[in-house]
């Protein structure tokens, strides 16, 4: 699997994960509230599977990036050093955000008591 998809898959795992969480307090923030909300929580069981899956394809996102040995051919892009810094600096840019968004419904009740 190519890392643009990898990082894609994660990406979408992570929010497939959070959208029980955030959503309603995304929501809420922007003023939308009544008791429909509590029916966005649809996707509570679903969400150790969508963890995984978050965490597996940062993994080999992850793996992809720093573990495995590149292996270009002459003229691709994947020669240039400037494409693996980009692609890294990517990398950091999304996989902690899809740590945090993983991390919201255990750490809201800290922030809202």
């Amino acid at each position: 699997m190519k890392l643009k998809g990898t990082l894609a898959v994660g990406v979408l795992a992570g929010l497939g994960a959070s959208v029980c969480c955030v959503g309603p307090l995304l929501l809420l923030s922007l003023g939308i509230g009544g008791a429909w909300i509590g029916n966005l929580t649809a996707l509570e069981p679903y969400r150790p599977i969508f963890i995984y899956l978050t965490l597996l394809f940062i993994g080999l996102a992850f793996r992809k990036l720093y573990l495995m040995p590149q292996a270009c051919e002459p003229g691709t892009a994947c020669v240039d050093t400037d494409v693996i810094r980009r692609q890294r600096l990517m990398f950091w840019i999304v996989a902690p955000v899809l740590i945090a968004l993983l991390l919201v419904p255990w750490l809201l009740p800290f922030i809202y008591r």
